[in-house]
């Protein structure tokens, strides 16, 4: 038996990148787990890639940045699989026109990426929790940023949520553990995802090119990959981290070290 068999859980923006390797991870691992997405052919790829995993797998579409469509995916969640025991707020966003300074971007740009990257994980909180506590406990997994910690030139909403990230997560850790609910964060550095070709255009480079200028960047020498970033989840979500709540781990091939890094 896996080591999350018996267990569901959900993860945001489950279907692409860092959030597929965190679906697959905890299917593989014996959860059911629930994939939800706005992106419906990745969702069904997703499916596709998981079968003979030993969790099952359902798949839901839906914006999170929602409070009705978070409120229905907690619902067919626990009509599938009876409740909710982890939560992993992955989903996050860092679109091409987004790269400004903040005199010159759009509200509509800022109001977007808030409320997908960190209004999510209030509304996914705010509809999981109930489940947790009849359960007698859950964990919650907020995928951050080293732009969280730092930041750099042109990235200022994005930059935003990911600072409310860490902070709301050290704010769900003390509101919750009184009833058992661990929350904890994860700042990856620059991961192989979807977002560095949204990057790439954003800057007029090459993919290669800011992929190799980016690795030059970390201590490691290169960028991450999902599963690396996958593997600290599942351990956060595990029994083995059942004295760790409020804190975060940084996955960034030392980037975090080096003091400075724009």
């Amino acid at each position: 038996m896996g080591e999350f068999t018996g267990k569901t859980v959900i993860v945001t923006g489950g279907a692409k990148g860092i959030g597929r390797a965190i679906t697959l991870g905890f299917a593989h691992a014996g959860a059911n787990t629930v994939c939800a997405d706005i992106d419906v052919a990745a969702g069904a790829e997703t499916m596709r890639i998981a079968q003979g995993a030993e969790g099952r797998l359902l798949f839901v579409a839906a914006d999170v940045s929602r409070a009705t469509e978070c409120q229905d995916l907690v619902a067919r969640a626990v009509a599938a699989f009876g409740g909710v025991d982890i939560l992993c707020n992955n989903v996050g966003i860092q679109p091409a026109d987004s790269y400004k300074p903040a005199h010159e971007l759009s509200e509509d740009v800022w109001d977007r990426i808030i409320a997908v990257n960190l209004k999510s994980r209030f509304l996914m909180t705010k509809y999981c929790v109930p489940q947790m506590t009849a359960r007698g406990g859950g964990v919650i997994v907020n995928i951050a940023s080293v732009q969280g910690l730092q930041s750099a030139l042109g990235v200022a909403p994005y930059a935003a949520s990911k600072g409310g990230d860490l902070s709301l997560t050290r704010q769900l850790a003390l509101e919750y553990a009184k009833d058992g609910i661990r929350v904890l964060a994860v700042n990856p550095g620059t991961i192989e995802t979807p977002l560095v070709a949204e990057a790439a255009a954003a800057s007029g480079q090459t993919i290669d090119g800011l992929r190799d200028a980016w690795a030059a960047c970390h201590p490691l020498d290169r960028i991450g990959q999902p599963e690396e970033v996958a593997h600290v989840v599942l351990f956060l979500a595990s029994d083995k981290a059942s004295f760790m709540t409020g804190s975060y781990v940084n996955v960034d091939g030392g980037l975090m070290a080096k003091g400075a890094w724009a």
